[in-house]
């Protein structure tokens, strides 16, 4: 049985605060019991400009687990009281906490003697959300909107983390029981080294996974190198299911020839269908997408059109419109004091193999190669939910007033330790910046992709916080 109860605490009450450094914020607590785990689902309310403390505010959630039968006490209090905490931060931008991998992860690590805190960031989750209807109801014009997601990239989500570190441990008479550990997925990962280079003094470990960030202020290095490795993927895609060389050219044919909406009301387009290509970079991903292209033929096949059903399985494949943070801010957290330019686009019309207005033109067995993880300016008309987001987009796209996300000299000198799983699709630019930042230890491998942690999550954390002891041979 689950017992519910709500508490409310402000932190003007709070003599602890460093009000100097954060605002006031009031938070709202609801706490349960589910078998052996207390979870307190928490809110913080926290300006959307730091520099303006009093002015317009939002709510962050997130989710306390508390493993009961790990403390040194007896009952949920004094589990709550000597637990150290670890924070997780997701991948994105722009998502939030995957509850039922929270279940999994959480328990693999409460087995390590943290009680875990799983953040949804600013406009993501049961944090306040961003999405293109409230900013109509809110009557925002393309400059407004633009400027509002300029809060949202890793420097707010660090101080959104401080925030909370503040409220939760600064009543610890121990310095050291006032920092926390961090586990950074992907864009997490991001996040951590933000949190390095301005806050590392609230920082006592960081964990990461597929998640150092290259240092870099703009994003043309990250693409051109994102396109290579794509365009292996590929190869190995048309090598595994070489009859779909001329099943997607067929495909594609077909799009560039048919109005085709989604159910939502967006458009299937020829470059959303090589969207699908970002599963490349999942473990599956390459049947993945050959599935839908199998579907799809068998759909032009029987019905002389896509069904329902493969239109449905590609609007739910592809997770633009349900999180916008995605879209609008993938480029942007890669700027510091640089434009991004529609970098990804820019970059990738270098080679004519990913350009199906040139494919096209050649021999029936020259295979079209899909995109991954890339950002287009067509995207915003033809995902339903982005298309209110486009001037904004355009308005980002061109924006090279981006503050500093990193400090390379702080990240050198520092102690913290750091200790990451790296895949080798994206080493190169990795071992760039693992070289900057002191301390870091790294497990890297070619058996792993972006979703690794899913899939190998017990022998990735073994190797994680194996690195963690730093014993030596």
């Amino acid at each position: 049985m689950s017992v519910y109860v709500l508490n409310r605490t402000c932190a003007r009450s709070m003599k602890l605060m460093k009000r100097d450094l954060y605002p006031s914020h009031c938070q709202s607590r609801w706490e349960r019991i589910s078998g052996s785990i207390k979870v307190i689902d928490r809110f913080f309310s926290v300006p959307v400009d730091y520099a303006k403390p009093d002015g317009p505010h939002i709510r962050i959630f997130v989710r306390n687990l508390i493993p009961l039968g790990e403390a040194k006490g007896s009952g949920a209090d004094a589990a709550e009281s000597d637990l150290p905490y670890l924070l997780h931060r997701a991948g994105g931008p722009g998502f939030g906490v995957d509850l039922s991998f929270s279940v999994d992860l959480g328990n693999a690590l409460h087995k390590k003697k943290y009680q875990t805190l799983w953040l949804d960031p600013r406009g993501t989750g049961l944090s306040t959300p961003i999405t293109a209807d409230i900013f109509q109801e809110k009557q925002m014009d393309d400059e407004a909107i633009a400027k509002y997601f300029k809060h949202f990239r890793a420097d707010n989500i660090v101080r959104d983390c401080e925030t909370i570190r503040h409220f939760l441990l600064d009543g610890k008479k121990d310095p050291e029981a006032r920092k926390w550990t961090i586990f950074g997925q992907s864009f997490g990962g991001f996040c951590a080294a933000t949190y390095l280079s301005f806050h590392g003094d609230g920082l006592k470990e960081v964990f990461v996974t597929g998640g150092i960030p290259p240092m870099v202020d703009s994003p043309d290095a990250v693409y051109e190198a994102v396109v290579l490795k794509v365009e292996e993927r590929n190869k190995l895609y048309y090598a595994k299911y070489p009859q779909d060389v001329l099943n997607v050219r067929r495909i594609l044919g077909f799009l560039d020839n048919s109005n085709v909406v989604t159910p939502n009301g967006g458009n299937l387009t020829v470059s959303r269908w090589l969207q699908l290509g970002i599963l490349f970079g999942f473990h599956g991903g390459i049947d993945r997408v050959h599935q839908l292209v199998f579907q799809a033929i068998t759909d032009l096949d029987t019905f002389g059109k896509l069904s329902y059903g493969l239109l449905d399985s590609v609007q739910k494949t592809q997770s633009f419109d349900t999180n916008p943070i995605y879209a609008v801010l993938h480029e942007p957290i890669y700027c510091q004091g640089r434009m991004s330019s529609w970098s990804a686009h820019r970059v990738i019309q270098k080679n004519d193999r990913f350009v199906w207005g040139k494919v096209k033109h050649m021999s029936d067995d020259v295979p079209i190669y899909f995109v991954g993880e890339m950002i287009f300016p067509d995207m915003f008309e033809d995902y339903h939910h982005l298309r209110p987001l486009r001037g904004a987009a355009e308005l980002l796209a061109h924006d090279e007033d981006w503050p500093m996300l990193y400090d390379k000299e702080v990240l050198k000198k520092n102690q913290v330790k750091v200790n990451a799983a790296t895949h080798v699709c994206r080493l190169w630019l990795v071992q760039q910046t693992a070289s900057v930042i002191g301390n870091v230890e790294q497990f890297i491998t070619n058996q792993s992709f972006h979703n690794g942690l899913r899939k190998h999550m017990d022998s990735i954390l073994t190797v994680l916080f194996d690195l963690s002891k730093r014993e030596r041979d």
